[in-house]
C-alpha cells in the first residue's frame, strides 16, 4: 500500500488515509503525513474550528511534544505561543500556608501554551481542505485488503485504505480493535474561570501567582492555571460516587456550585473563591480510564492514537502522548511505503509500551495530589521533578 499527495484527495468517496477526528493528535498525524507528501484527510464532528472553547493551557514537554512538533517542521513557530512564567508552581495548604513556591527560570523544559493557539497552529499548516468538518462518524464496514467504508452522520460516505482512529475517549473506531471500555477513576474535576482576575479577585490571583497552583488534602482539591489575559482557570477535584456527580450535573447551575463549595467548608476564602466566584456554571468532568495496558492484536487497515489508544488521568501527559503518537505514525509510514502493515506494527509496538509506562505516572501522580499523604507527597514529588 502506497501514499502520497495527488488530485485523488478532492475526491469526497474515496481517500487513501481518513483520520477521525481534528484534535492534536490527529491533526500532528495530518502534517507530518504532508511534511512527507503523503495524502490524508482528517474528519471532525464538530461543525468549525470555533464551535467550542479548546481547553485551557497544556504544558508542552521537551522529551515528547516539542519532539512532534520538530518533526512536523512547526517548532520554530511554536515558540512565540509560549505563555511566559507559565512553568511556575505554588502549593499551598488548606488553609492557604504556602508549602512549595517553584519560580519558573526557563529550565523546566515544558513550556506552556494556549491548546486552542496549538490546536491552531497544527490546522494552518495543514493544505485547504484537508479537515472535512460537520463529519461524525456514524459506520465503520470492514472490506478487502484492510479497507474500511466510512459512513457520516451528515450523508457522507467515504472509502480508505487506511484508517486511524483519533476520536478520543469514547472513540467510534476502537471497537475495530479493542473491547475496551472507558470505566470512571472515581474522581471528577469541576471546572470553573475567573476573568480580570488581578483587579477582580486579587487575593486569589495572588495566591495562583504566576503558573500552576495546587492546594490539596486527602480526596479532593483545588488546581488552578494562570492563562494570558488575567484569566484564572480551576478545577475543583473531588473523590466521589460517579452518581453523587450525576446529581450534581442535573442541579441547576447556582446550586450544584454551592453543592461543591460546600465541600471545601473551612478553606481559605481566596482558595474557595476559584470555586465559587465565577459567572459560568460549572463544568463538571468526571475521570474515566482504559487499562494501563490496554493493546490488542494487529487488525489490517486501521489504528488508534491519543485518548482514543490510552485514556488515563490527566497529568501533563496527553497531549504530548497524542501528538507523539501523530508523528511516529505518520513517520513509521514514511519508513515503511508500501507497506502499511508493518508500519501500523512498529507504530503499536512503540505506543503500548510508551502509553503503559504513562498511564502509571499519571496514576503516580493523582496519588500524590489526592492520596493519603496530599499535600506533602505532591510537594515530595514537584521536589523530585525538580532536581
Amino acid at each position: 500500500m502506497t501514499f502520497h499527495e495527488n488530485s485523488e484527495t478532492s475526491d469526497r468517496s474515496e481517500t487513501p488515509i481518513a483520520i477521525i477526528g481534528a484534535g492534536l493528535g490527529g491533526l500532528m498525524l495530518a502534517r507530518v503525513l504532508h511534511v512527507h507528501g503523503i495524502a490524508a484527510l482528517v474528519f471532525e464532528a464538530e461543525a468549525a474550528p470555533d464551535s467550542r472553547v479548546q481547553g485551557g493551557m497544556l504544558d508542552i514537554h521537551a522529551d515528547s511534544g516539542q519532539l512532534a512538533l520538530k518533526a512536523a517542521r512547526l517548532h520554530d513557530d511554536f515558540l512565540p505561543l509560549i505563555h511566559p512564567g507559565g512553568q511556575a508552581a505554588r502549593v499551598l495548604d488548606p488553609h492557604g500556608q504556602v508549602l512549595l513556591d517553584q519560580p519558573d527560570d526557563g529550565s523546566g523544559g515544558r513550556p506552556e501554551v494556549r491548546r486552542g493557539e496549538l490546536r491552531g497552529l497544527l490546522l494552518d499548516s495543514l493544505p485547504a481542505g484537508t479537515v472535512r468538518w460537520g463529519c461524525k462518524l456514524a459506520s465503520v464496514e470492514p472490506l478487502a485488503g484492510g479497507r474500511h467504508a466510512l459512513r457520516f452522520a451528515d450523508g457522507t460516505a467515504v472509502n480508505c485504505a487506511l484508517l486511524v482512529g483519533a476520536d478520543g475517549a469514547w472513540s467510534r473506531v476502537r471497537p475495530l480493535l479493542s473491547a475496551a471500555c472507558p470505566t470512571y477513576a472515581g474522581t471528577t474535576f469541576i471546572e470553573t474561570w475567573l476573568h480580570d482576575a488581578d483587579r477582580l479577585h486579587p487575593d486569589s490571583a495572588a495566591a495562583v501567582g504566576g503558573g500552576s497552583f495546587f492546594a490539596m488534602q486527602p480526596g479532593q482539591g483545588i488546581f488552578a492555571h494562570r492563562e494570558p489575559d488575567g484569566v484564572l482557570h480551576s478545577y475543583a477535584a473531588l473523590n466521589r460516587p460517579i452518581d453523587w456527580i450525576r446529581e450534581l450535573q442535573a442541579a441547576e447551575p447556582a446550586a450544584a456550585r454551592a453543592r461543591v463549595a460546600a465541600e471545601f467548608r473551612g478553606w481559605a476564602p481566596a482558595l474557595t473563591a476559584l470555586v465559587t466566584a465565577g459567572g459560568a456554571a460549572p463544568v463538571f468532568r468526571p475521570l474515566h480510564t482504559l487499562p494501563a495496558d490496554h493493546r490488542w492484536p494487529r487488525v489490517p487497515g486501521v489504528t488508534l492514537i491519543g485518548d482514543a489508544a490510552h485514556l488515563m488521568p490527566p497529568a501533563g501527559d496527553g497531549a504530548n502522548l497524542a501528538m507523539v503518537d501523530g508523528a511516529e505514525l505518520a513517520l513509521a509510514l514514511v519508513a515503511h511505503p508500501g507497506d502499511a502493515e508493518a508500519a501500523l506494527a512498529a507504530h503499536e509496538q512503540a505506543m503500548f509500551s510508551r502509553s503503559a509506562r504513562a498511564a502509571m505516572g499519571a496514576a503516580e501522580v493523582i496519588d500524590a495530589c489526592l492520596g493519603p499523604a496530599a499535600p506533602g507527597s505532591l510537594v515530595e514529588f514537584l521536589r523530585g521533578a525538580a532536581s
